[in-house]
């Protein structure tokens, strides 16, 4: 028996939930954007009617303006997107214990097994999940309805806003495959280049494509990409935890990123960057339960934005704050110079090569002794959960005073998890 999943897509969503949030926004042009004096001044999401002028997610304020110049800006906040996003979860748990995010506005929902507990219409369910999530948090939703992830998510993106598109066996020939190959799951602009290139430009061309021509221009990923085409993945739905409010991942990197203000061009400005970057990394994998092996930077300049990025191995796992900072710090200095030549536009720090504590190794009586930097780092945790990330604030985060009281964990913005992620 077929499967039967939904794939539920909350329409401009942070933007919605603002207007939910304020009802005097609704009906007007809304962007959620950056703040254009740290020079994020990109939109991160648009109402249905700034879409109407034009205006695309990503695009810098001063052009989305030119379109509307009524337009209402929002700075965005994340907390309260996470609230939406958690209660339109706890609603489709209702329906399934077969819900797993795909992002923050986005969950599969796997219905295989309870569909008979709530009458046993598919479409029924759908627009019952449509109207609770529009009556309940004043959003709504477009689902797609198919018997595999992939064309269920075709389905929530086939039409927008508030709508229900079924695709099944008897019509994603006609609906599926002649979109352009672009519209497929994980088909990029590089993947969509190469096809281009052999005339394949549709889904239904790629259903077809020769085992060849895959295996010689994209490797493994060629047929994986096949089989979503043909409708034949089989990738499961993950069971959701609503304590975890998330479906069990295995995590294998803390990464976090961030554009300076201004450009950075001296050592004071780039180590509290530096540091600002390790503690959300640090806090992170504390809360976790884990410890990185590997410390890695990433570095973009502030001249033709071009960029690089290097590692380096720790001596043992930690994920004390003072070990990350140290380990980043170190591998940027070696290759910055720091002064007007050579400023410096945004910097990514990132612990990969996780192990969890009980098995981060034997320590050698040979060792000179340390203070235990976890330990402190974790009272230092205890305080913030309490009272806020900003309630305690190492000194050399004060550097920079365009970055004091920067709380960059909680505006760590969230990306879906990969497909493939396991």
């Amino acid at each position: 028996m077929d499967r039967i999943i939904l794939h539920s897509d909350m329409n401009s969503f942070y933007a919605s939930v603002e207007q939910a949030e304020r009802p005097e926004l609704r009906g007007k042009p809304v962007v959620v954007a950056g703040k254009e004096e740290l020079r994020h001044g990109i939109v991160l999401t648009k109402s249905i009617e700034a879409k109407a002028y034009g205006i695309k997610t990503a695009e810098a304020l001063w052009q989305a303006r030119a379109k509307c110049p009524d337009l209402v800006v929002l700075p965005p906040r994340y907390k309260l997107y996470r609230r939406y996003s958690e209660m339109a979860r706890s609603i489709y748990y209702q329906y399934s214990d077969l819900v797993e995010p795909f992002g923050l506005d986005e969950c599969w929902i796997d219905l295989t097994g309870s569909l008979h507990l709530h009458g046993g219409d598919a479409l029924v369910v759908a627009r019952e999940i449509s109207e609770r999530v529009k009556a309940e948090l004043g959003c709504t939703v477009s689902i797609g309805v198919s018997w595999n992830k992939i064309f269920a998510k075709f389905g929530s993106d086939y039409e927008k806003p508030d709508a229900i598109t079924p695709i099944t066996r008897d019509n994603y020939r006609s609906i599926v495959w002649p979109a352009p190959v672009r519209e497929l799951l994980y088909v990029g602009p590089a993947t969509e280049r190469k096809l281009r290139d052999r005339g394949i430009n549709t889904i239904g061309e790629l259903a077809a494509a020769p085992d060849g021509f895959l295996k010689r221009r994209l490797g493994k990923v060629g047929f994986v990409l096949r089989t979503f085409a043909r409708g034949e993945d089989a990738t499961p739905v993950k069971p959701y935890d609503p304590t975890a409010r998330d479906v069990s991942r295995v995590v294998k990197s803390y990464g976090n990123g961030l554009t300076a203000p201004h450009s950075i061009t001296c050592e004071a400005d780039a180590k509290a960057l530096v540091w600002l970057l390790a503690e959300s990394v640090a806090q992170r994998m504390r809360e976790d339960g884990m410890r990185a092996r590997t410390i890695a930077i990433g570095v973009r300049n502030d001249v033709d934005l071009s960029g690089y990025g290097c590692q380096v191995k720790l001596p043992r796992p930690s994920a004390a704050t003072r070990h990350v900072a140290q380990a980043a710090w170190a591998m940027l200095r070696i290759r910055e110079r720091f002064d007007e030549d050579h400023p410096i536009r945004a910097l990514h720090v990132r612990a990969t090569d996780l192990v969890e504590p009980d098995l981060s190794g034997q320590l050698t009586l040979f060792d000179d002794p340390e203070p235990d930097w976890e330990s402190l780092d974790r009272c230092i945790d205890e305080a913030r959960r309490r009272f806020g990330n900003t309630c305690i604030v190492r000194g050399v985060e004060l550097l920079d005073e365009t970055l004091a009281g920067t709380d960059i964990k909680d505006e760590n913005t969230v990306h879906p998890v990969g497909y493939f992620h396991r």
